[in-house]
């Protein structure tokens, strides 16, 4: 089983990255919020990892916090929750917030993220609630997202993350339409994932 990747990014696409480790290159798939953390192609990278043996395929799914990691594993525990949909919930919100929403029995907030329904919802509220309550998941700080500011800050994070310049803008341009030109540049990038991920 690989457990850790450390390396080089050769290219991220969407939710996949390849990372090259002694002259292979592995592919990993990604959240977003994981994404999104990634350095630009050709820089240093380290991720942790779960390996997903099918019987016609071996599959890395990656993480940028060890946060996400362990609410990935309690994720894939629930009953009808592979590993591709488990990518897709923590796409939705940063661990943290998931695991609070988890907790707090928020099924409308759980239904606004992609591929979740409202049997899905309540099936992992009512299986993970009580795991997440002993844990430390709750409350924990998540690392800053992009390092950067200003107008442009947003669009760069966009480009940076692989999307295509008309993409970028138009999001953006959402973004600040419903948050508004002064928040937090962490907010608005979890914003527009949100938004290409079509979460209503």
């Amino acid at each position: 089983m690989i457990a850790r990747l450390s390396g080089t990014l050769l290219e991220k696409r969407g939710d996949l990255a390849v990372v090259d480790v002694g002259g292979v290159g592995y592919q990993v798939h990604l959240s977003l919020q994981s994404t999104a953390r990634l350095p630009a192609e050709g820089g240093p990278v380290q991720l942790r990892t779960y390996t997903h043996v099918r019987e016609d395929a071996l599959q890395l799914f990656g993480f940028a916090s060890e946060e996400e990691e362990r609410l990935f594993l309690l994720l894939i525990e629930v009953s009808g929750v592979g590993p591709r949909l488990a990518q897709t919930i923590l796409s939705g919100m940063p661990a943290g917030e998931l695991a609070a929403a988890l907790v707090g029995g928020e099924i409308a907030r759980l239904t606004r993220i992609s591929g979740v329904g409202k049997k899905t919802a309540e099936r992992l509220v009512l299986e993970l609630k009580d795991k997440l309550k002993t844990s430390d998941l709750l409350g924990r700080a998540e690392p800053p997202v992009v390092p950067l500011s200003g107008s442009g800050a947003l669009v760069s994070a966009l480009l940076n993350l692989g999307y295509k310049p008309a993409t970028a803008e138009r999001t953006a341009d959402a973004v600040r339409r419903s948050l508004g030109p002064a928040a937090a540049v962490e907010d608005q990038l979890r914003e527009a994932l949100r938004l290409i991920s079509g979460a209503p």
